[in-house]
């Protein structure tokens, strides 16, 4: 078992405890979100660093807006 600690520029996301370690361009979800494998870095015999990078949030509201025009029918 490794203890494997997930990392997003330089926050913490999660830590796991795992029987296989990620390796480099993996994709990869946590917490539900989609995201790629950066870096994996051993820190001592049994503790890695792996370096996230999450694919980016589009913002729901903004599509929500578009809509503001249009009238509902009763």
């Amino acid at each position: 078992m490794f203890a494997v600690h997930f990392y997003e520029n330089k926050t913490k996301i999660l830590n796991q405890a795992l029987r296989s370690i990620p390796s480099v361009d993996e994709d990869i979800k946590i917490k539900g979100r989609k995201g790629k494998v950066i870096s994996v870095l051993q820190i001592e015999e049994n503790v890695f660093h792996v370096y996230i990078e999450f694919e980016k949030i589009v913002d729901k509201s903004k599509t929500a807006t578009k809509d503001l025009g249009k009238k509902k029918r009763r």
